[in-house]
């Protein structure tokens, strides 16, 4: 999709067209066909809140004393069971790994978020590490393409392990906390020409500051996200982001529900050229009741994820668009009896998460956990191989440096990291 003249104009006179100081948006008349045709892989991550247990949903140990009342279901491949809750999912196995000795080290949810999505502890080197996100949009991203190449759905708050990091503001995510609401307050509240000769002033004041004061990172940070906004007015990609356009009968295939509603709209901007996608689904902190939560989660989470699968795979996305189906851990092999309602504990030791589509070798399941699903008893993949499997898939060089602000080298993921074999 190329810009008309009318609207290269409009650019111009508001200034966007010009290179910007923090350089995050550099508008250009050919733009978004070039970023529909790139090569690059692209990534949603399907966020768990909360950690799910691994035992209720892809671990299963049914008929055993803690097993849970789920039964296991056979999927698309013969051998491969999953919980019951999952049976749109279970068709799409063959497209599937399932990794079942995720071995991790933070049990506390802060700290395990920010770990799992940095590949970092919180805290080290006294530096802010940036999320896989982040580094998905620095390494992939188009820097011309007029829509963000990192999206946040579902979140309403802006939690630290979500962000840019020492990269910096233009690496920082779209927000987006209702799928059905889209973007927010893109419309001027001005005449248009009145508004480009308000923006255009102000874009001169703070060239003229950062000229100035170019070691002042707030004033790039302010300028940066006035620029992405101003960005998205002028595009009409926007419109990507808007769900009303999708029939009913689409919503419905993706569950209805405004989990459904984001993984829909993720699949909408991967289509638009968006690198990385975030979708949200809180609420599987479950230390109390959690036979009838996960239950009702996992409801959630099976036609959307099931229907997200077979739209990019018809779409001929699937094996460019790695999707990734996991959380803070897993959730203890016993339950306990502390309150009225059962539930489980954090359990960092041994955990599940899932790979989708990205080229990888699907039909599979890669590691075991022991007969109560609490140890790994083979092929345990910490945080460092998957961060490096994750790269590895997308194309990036996981042993590649960044710099920090004060001139520090930083990996993007640390050395000892040995990436999946099983799935590349």
């Amino acid at each position: 999709m190329n810009l008309s003249r009318r609207e290269l104009m409009k650019l111009s006179a508001a200034g966007v067209l010009g290179t910007s100081f923090s350089g995050w948006l550099n508008v250009l008349a050919t733009r978004a066909a070039e970023s529909a045709q790139r090569t690059s892989k692209r990534c949603i991550l399907l966020w768990m809140g909360g950690g799910p247990s691994h035992k209720d949903t892809f671990d299963l140990r049914p008929g055993t004393t803690n097993g849970g009342p789920f039964q296991a279901i056979q999927t698309a491949v013969t051998g491969i069971q999953i919980s019951e809750y999952f049976p749109q999912f279970a068709q799409q196995m063959n497209h599937a790994a399932i990794l079942r000795s995720m071995s991790t080290t933070e049990g506390e949810h802060a700290r395990a978020k920010y770990h799992l999505h940095t590949g970092y502890r919180e805290g080290t080197g006294g530096v802010a590490y940036p999320s896989i996100g982040a580094i998905v949009a620095k390494e992939l991203g188009n820097p011309e393409f007029p829509l963000p190449n990192y999206v946040s759905i579902g979140n309403p708050n802006r939690p630290s392990f979500l962000g840019p990091g020492f990269l910096g503001p233009r690496y920082q995510p779209l927000a987006v906390p209702d799928p059905l609401r889209g973007v927010q307050n893109l419309r001027p509240a001005l005449a248009e020409n009145r508004f480009n000769s308000r923006f255009n002033l102000l874009d001169e004041l703070e060239q003229g500051f950062a000229h100035t004061h170019p070691d002042a990172h707030p004033a790039v940070a302010h300028r940066t996200t006035y620029q992405r906004a101003v960005a998205l007015m002028r595009d009409r990609g926007v419109r990507a982001f808007d769900l009303s356009t999708e029939p009913h009968s689409i919503h419905s295939r993706y569950g209805g529900s405004r989990f459904g509603d984001g993984c829909l709209l993720a699949r909408r901007l991967i289509e638009a050229g968006v690198q990385f996608v975030e979708v949200h689904l809180d609420g599987w902190d479950t230390h109390d009741n959690n036979f009838d939560r996960v239950r009702r989660l996992s409801s959630q989470v099976d036609p959307a994820l099931g229907q997200l699968v077979r739209d990019l795979r018809e779409r001929g996305l699937l094996d460019s668009t790695l999707v990734i189906w996991m959380g803070d851990f897993g959730r203890t092999p016993h339950i306990n009896r502390r309150g009225p309602v059962p539930g489980r504990d954090h359990w960092p030791r041994a955990w599940s998460s899932v790979l989708v589509g990205g080229g990888i070798r699907g039909g599979q399941v890669v590691g075991r956990t022991d007969a109560e699903a609490a140890t790994v008893v083979e092929r345990p993949v910490t945080i460092l191989d998957f961060m490096a499997t994750v790269c590895r898939i997308l194309g990036i060089d996981p042993d590649k440096q960044n710099y920090a602000p004060n001139g520090r080298p930083i990996r993007i993921v640390e050395r000892g990291a040995n990436a999946v074999a099983e799935l590349l």
